[in-house]
């Protein structure tokens, strides 16, 4: 009785890799582009609220994520550039991009997430508003959008990962555009001396039709 071993086509072996660093590459691009998205998006909406008391009864106060830091939507921009700029790089360049997005990601969380029991920019709301500079505010209150902004950090944070580990494998700008004037020229045609039209088509050109 014959058994029939099944060996992996060659193939298949070879084309398993590429189709892993075809799924992180689009696995990345959109986590990142939508990470940076829902960043800048959170930092604009109300972070948090509360009450300053003035004279003659309380005052609500509201603070947008970028009253609380600036932080998450600057490294939201950062991001965004390094995972661009990773396609226009290679070797330890796009090592060195791919780090920095995941440390832009890695921001962001840690800036999000600190903002939530951050109060001082609603106190000093309340002291511009009271003309007071020890004012405080009271019953203060936070939104879910400070832990948005970190879940965008987080895809941030992934894309990041992945271009270290498969950014090697991905594919780079090309540079025909950039060698397209180093091309060589072409040497013109010998001139058939016998017709006198490429002789006058060779002068037009400033070619010397004799070949001296």
């Amino acid at each position: 009785m014959e058994y029939v071993t099944a060996v992996p086509h060659p193939r298949s072996e070879a084309a398993a890799p590429a189709r892993s660093a075809r799924r992180s590459l689009a696995v990345a691009l959109l986590s990142g582009a939508l990470g940076a998205a829902v960043a800048l998006l959170a930092t604009r909406q109300r972070w948090a609220d509360g009450t300053a008391t003035v004279a003659g009864g309380n005052f609500p106060l509201t603070a947008t994520g970028s009253d609380v830091t600036g932080v998450p939507a600057a490294l939201a921009v950062v991001g965004l550039a390094a995972l661009v700029a990773v396609f226009a790089v290679r070797r330890a360049g796009r090592f060195a991009v791919a780090a920095l997005l995941a440390l832009s990601g890695a921001g962001i969380v840690a800036a999000a997430l600190g903002g939530v029991a951050d109060g001082s920019a609603l106190d000093e709301k309340a002291a511009a508003t009271t003309g007071d500079t020890s004012a405080t505010v009271q019953a203060i209150s936070h939104t879910a959008w400070p832990y948005a902004a970190a879940a965008g950090g987080v895809l941030i944070l992934l894309a990041g990962l992945l271009a270290l580990r498969y950014g090697p494998r991905w594919p780079a700008m090309s540079g025909r555009y950039e060698r397209g004037t180093d091309r060589p020229r072409r040497s013109p045609r010998p001139v058939d001396p016998e017709r006198p039209e490429e002789i006058w088509k060779a002068l037009d050109r400033g070619e010397d039709p004799t070949g001296a």
